[in-house]
C-alpha cells in the first residue's frame, strides 16, 4: 500500500479499493442529499469527518478565510437537525434537488488522524435546484476522503469547490 509522504502529498491509491465501488459510493451520497434522506446521509460520514465548501478560490484557508461552509461532525449534525425540523426558512418549501456525478477518478492515499490511509477520489458535479424563486445550476468539483469503517466505505473529507465561488453566491441553504 502506498501512502502520503511527509510533505503531505497525495500518492498511489491504496490497495483494495475498485473504482465501482467507490462510483456507487459517491452516487449513493449524492442520491440521498437531493431526496433530503438526512438520516441515511448522516449515518455516511466518520466521527472526525470534516465537510469543506471554500469561497474565494478551491485553495483558500479555511481557518482564516470565509468559507460557505465549514462543518466538523458535529456541526454536520448540527445542521441535519436544523433540516430534520422544517424550520430552515431558507428551505421552506424545499428545493427540489438533482445532481449529476461525473468524471470520478481515484486519486490516491492520504494518511488519517487515526494512523490508516484514506482514498482521495475526485468527481466533477452538476446540481439542478428548483424552487418557487426560479431554478439554479450549480458546477463544480468534489474532493472525497473514503475510509472503511468496519466493512463499510464512509465519507471522512468532502470539499465542494463551485466553479464560480469567487462571485457573489445567493443562497446555498439546500446543501446540508
Amino acid at each position: 500500500m502506498t501512502v502520503v509522504d511527509v510533505r503531505g502529498e497525495l500518492l498511489a491509491v491504496p490497495a483494495g479499493w475498485e473504482y465501482a465501488e467507490v462510483a456507487q459510493f459517491v452516487y449513493r451520497e449524492a442520491r440521498l442529499a437531493d431526496e433530503s434522506d438526512y438520516d441515511a446521509w448522516e449515518a455516511l460520514w466518520t466521527d472526525d469527518a470534516l465537510y469543506w465548501v471554500p469561497a474565494n478560490g478551491a485553495d483558500s484557508d479555511p481557518e482564516t478565510s470565509v468559507a460557505v461552509i465549514y462543518d466538523n461532525r458535529s456541526r454536520i449534525s448540527t445542521r441535519l437537525n436544523q433540516a430534520r425540523t422544517g424550520k430552515r426558512y431558507a428551505q421552506s418549501p424545499p428545493s427540489n434537488l438533482r445532481r449529476v456525478i461525473g468524471n470520478i477518478e481515484l486519486l490516491g492515499g492520504r494518511a488519517n488522524p487515526s494512523g490508516g490511509i484514506d482514498l482521495e477520489a475526485g468527481a466533477n458535479f452538476i446540481a439542478y435546484e428548483s424552487r418557487a424563486r426560479g431554478n439554479a445550476i450549480w458546477g463544480g468539483r468534489v474532493t472525497y476522503r473514503l475510509r472503511r469503517v468496519d466493512g463499510e466505505i464512509r465519507l471522512a473529507y468532502k470539499k465542494v469547490v463551485l466553479v464560480d465561488n469567487d462571485q457573489p453566491i445567493p443562497t446555498l441553504a439546500f446543501l446540508i
